[in-house]
């Protein structure tokens, strides 16, 4: 199973956010030069975190973008269920598939994501951070 780079984009701008110091907000604009990810794919992402009330927006001067809830009450498992379109690893409507009643792997693929999402459901974004001292990715107090 592979996952979207949207999902990819918003696990990094979760990870983003959790490294900022207490107190400081990031741009969009912050973000995604950061990664490199174009700004009308963050604005997609942060709406939607924001919608499900994982992220604050605050706009105007000193606005940004904050984690609303502490890093070890956001759970990974949920975030990609969020932020991903799908979890089906195969289609066998589209176009329909002649061997379906017969065939087997549409529900052993369904168990093998369900596995995925059981084991997922035991990290939370604080369990992706690495030792502020430690951190490749140093954010500029600003």
């Amino acid at each position: 199973m592979q996952l979207t780079r949207y999902t990819d984009y918003g696990l990094r701008t979760l990870i983003y956010l959790a490294l900022l110091p207490a107190g400081r907000k990031a741009s969009i604009d912050e973000i995604s030069q950061t990664y490199a990810i174009s700004r009308n794919n963050l604005n997609k992402i942060v709406h939607q975190l924001g919608k499900a009330k994982v992220i604050q927006t605050q706009r105007g001067k000193g606005g940004g973008v904050f984690l609303n809830l502490p890093a070890e009450k956001i759970n990974i498992a949920e975030m990609v269920l969020l932020l991903e379109n799908t979890m089906q690893v195969v289609e066998c409507n589209k176009p329909p598939c002649c061997i379906s009643p017969a065939c087997k792997l549409k529900g052993i693929f369904a168990d093998a994501t369900q596995a995925f999402v059981t084991s997922l459901r035991g990290y939370y974004l604080s369990d992706l951070l690495v030792d502020e001292q430690k951190s490749l990715l140093k954010i500029s107090v600003s």
